[in-house]
């Protein structure tokens, strides 16, 4: 695997990545997408199949935990508890 690093003045870190692929696959692409979107197509498909990492998860749990429709959520919920009843 080749990678070249680009830096960039804004945004992410751009890396340019050379991959094999079948030529039907890109014949499909190359048919199906605008011009010059077949990198973000690419992008954004991969992302969709990675799972988050741990930090990014965290950030998104430790912001959920402060936007108050969720907490009240969880409150209007909570009585629906069913400690002590009977089994």
């Amino acid at each position: 695997m080749l990678y070249t690093v680009q830096h960039q003045e804004e945004g992410p870190m751009a890396v340019r990545l050379n991959i094999v692929m079948d030529d039907e696959l890109y014949r499909r692409l190359k048919r199906d997408l605008p011009p010059k979107r077949i990198s973000r197509f690419i992008n954004d498909a991969v992302r969709a199949h990675l799972h988050p990492d741990r930090p990014t998860l965290d950030a998104a749990y430790k912001a959920a935990r402060k936007e108050r429709w969720r907490t009240q959520l969880a409150d209007d919920w909570s009585v629906t508890d069913t400690q002590g009843w009977p089994k």
